[in-house]
């Protein structure tokens, strides 16, 4: 769970810790959390470690029309395959609750055997997407550990 802001710290943040609960609710082993700030290659850096030893990363923030907002830029080489089903899934979710869900430029996909996925930087947008994707998560991290349909 990275956070990418540049005007949140530990103290202010609450999109991360709340999809970081969200996931330990939902039965997650372990949840490692950051901070960074909206650099691409600050983002390209840490997801790349993080890719290294985590099933799946979530990132908040960074995905709107800001000129900092390059969380979708910095993700994208990093991925080897899209999933563009399920940022639909989440903007589609998002939109029930407002009509902001869709300002989000979020992308999803996997690397390696890692999947990445970008949330809205507000707490309630990336809890719902995070809510979004709790049905399937299991069976998508399944399917990357090489398990069947």
């Amino acid at each position: 769970m990275l956070t990418v802001s540049d005007t949140r710290t530990s103290d202010t943040d609450e999109s991360g810790p709340a999809v970081a609960d969200t996931l330990m609710e939902a039965g997650a082993v372990q949840v490692e959390t950051g901070i960074i700030r909206d650099d691409i290659s600050e983002i390209r850096n840490t997801l790349s470690e993080m890719v290294s030893r985590c099933d799946a990363v979530f990132t908040t923030g960074g995905t709107g029309f800001g000129p900092r907002d390059v969380t979708p830029e910095a993700t994208a080489p990093l991925l080897d395959r899209w999933a563009h089903s399920l940022v639909e899934l989440i903007r589609l979710k998002g939109s029930e609750e407002t009509k902001f869900a869709h300002a989000s430029r979020g992308i999803a996909g996997i690397a390696g055997q890692t999947l990445i996925v970008n949330l809205s930087g507000s707490p309630s947008g990336a809890e719902q997407g995070i809510a979004a994707l709790l049905p399937i998560l299991p069976h998508i991290l399944s399917q990357l550990r090489g398990g069947g349909h």
